[in-house]
């Protein structure tokens, strides 16, 4: 390889996982015997560290409330985890493939564990719905930088 040659980029997935998770049916048993639908609630959130020469880990977070009225039936939270080897690729392009790329990747996974976590509470599964990871990252690259004064 010449001097002149860019370096081929690397992109593996090194581990997949559950970081963190906790369930909560605080109305249990009195909540199973209601026969309508809860109203569900999703938030999404993305975390990305370096944690070496080339390696990040890559944390999506939701957190999944169901409701009656006021009362929960059930909470979960999950933070499905992957580790990447990211290596010369173009610090311009780094931020999208954090940001949009990898949790591309993990998302199905992240899915695939609520899906399973509520099965097994005692409910029917929630099916988390498609997430537009590029939308949410340019409308962060948008939002001002904390503290900065909105007009």
């Amino acid at each position: 390889m010449s001097e002149q040659d860019p370096q081929q980029a690397v992109f593996g997935i090194e581990k997949l996982y559950v970081k963190d998770m906790s369930v909560e049916v605080p109305n249990a048993p009195q909540i199973f015997l209601e026969r309508e639908a809860p109203q569900i609630d999703v938030q999404l959130a993305t975390q990305n560290t370096n944690v070496g020469d080339g390696v990040f880990e890559i944390v999506l977070t939701a957190t999944i409330t169901a409701k009656l009225g006021e009362k929960i039936m059930f909470l979960v939270e999950t933070a499905q985890a992957g580790i990447f080897r990211i290596e010369n690729v173009p610090a311009d392009q780094m931020d999208a493939v954090l940001g949009i790329g990898c949790p591309n990747i993990v998302f199905p996974y992240l899915r695939e564990t609520i899906s399973d976590v509520v099965s097994r509470a005692g409910f029917p599964p929630v099916i988390l719905n498609p997430v537009n990871f590029e939308a949410m990252y340019m409308q962060q690259q948008q939002a001002p930088a904390p503290g900065t004064p909105l007009n």
